[in-house]
């Protein structure tokens, strides 16, 4: 700013003197002038070239540090990356093998639950068959109660019939005497044995009647107490009396093959003409009699 002044009264000199030795000394100071300045300006480049190159330095070193610095983060962020990306691979292969762990369970589960569903459809088909029979033996419990009920209304009415029939029994028995039939099947022999250990002996028939209702009252073969086992030919009764009268089937007595001592009475034939001469050791219940 100081210089525009001096370079404004060179200027006018110039203007008013334009000849002379004084020229000349204008001219040596004004290249003194510019010489100065020159250096003036030198000095100033150099300066600003140092501050320059200064602040250069001082950019190149911030620049330097900074790349340094960020370097450095860069590292560190391509570690902390790698790190995430390596985190972020095993977390992913967790979850395929997850994934994977899941898509087995839901497949098992789809199966398990099909199989429920087949299961469950099996017993609802089972609880609708149950049903079904627990209906039909409702009904069927129904009609065997009722059966039951009718059969037990029966059972009485027979019960009185049986007691009717068995005072009826006990007044033609005691006509004849006390009877009682062997439980268990013996020869003719083993039979009488039975009968005198109770203290009576096998039946004698010697009257029609007799006959008659002996042959009413069993319903399978018996031995009576008739038999030629002493002497062949000669029917004799257990107490030894001769036979009188027999109610003999047709064609009987035969002694087949001669081995037919004893008699046996077949209710099935009749109630009259029933007798049978069979071997003696053919196993038949023993109707016995008590006097």
């Amino acid at each position: 700013m100081e210089l525009d002044p001096i370079y404004h009264n060179v200027g006018r000199r110039n203007i008013k003197d334009t000849s002379g030795p004084r020229t000349l000394n204008l001219r040596q100071d004004e290249g003194k002038d510019e010489k100065r300045r020159g250096s003036r300006c030198l000095v100033l480049m150099i300066v600003c070239l140092g501050l320059i190159c200064v602040l250069l330095l001082v950019i190149i070193i911030f620049i330097t540090a900074e790349r340094e610095s960020l370097f450095k983060s860069y590292k560190n962020s391509a570690e902390e990356f790698n790190q995430i990306i390596n985190s972020l691979q095993d977390n992913y292969t967790d979850l395929t093998q997850k994934k994977l762990e899941l898509e087995t369970r839901v497949r098992d589960l789809t199966a398990e639950k099909s199989q429920l569903k087949n299961n469950f459809n099996s017993l609802s088909q089972k609880k609708l068959e149950l049903e079904t029979r627990v209906n039909s033996l409702t009904a069927e419990k129904s009609q065997l109660q009722r059966s039951f009920d009718s059969l037990s209304q029966k059972n009485l009415e027979l019960e009185s019939k049986v007691t009717s029939l068995s005072d009826e029994l006990t007044r033609e028995a005691s006509k004849f005497g006390f009877f009682f039939i062997s439980s268990e099947l013996k020869n003719w022999s083993e039979s009488r044995q039975y009968c005198r250990d109770r203290g009576a002996d096998l039946v004698i028939i010697n009257t029609e009647e007799k006959q008659r209702f002996i042959s009413s009252v069993i319903k399978e073969n018996v031995w009576i107490g008739l038999s030629d086992i002493e002497t062949e030919g000669r029917m004799i009764w257990v107490d030894n009396s001769p036979l009188n009268r027999g109610f003999w089937c047709k064609d009987q007595p035969d002694d087949y093959e001669g081995n037919e001592d004893c008699v046996e009475l077949f209710p099935t034939k009749g109630p009259v003409n029933n007798w049978n001469d069979v071997s003696c050791s053919h196993k038949r219940k023993a109707f016995c009699e008590k006097n």
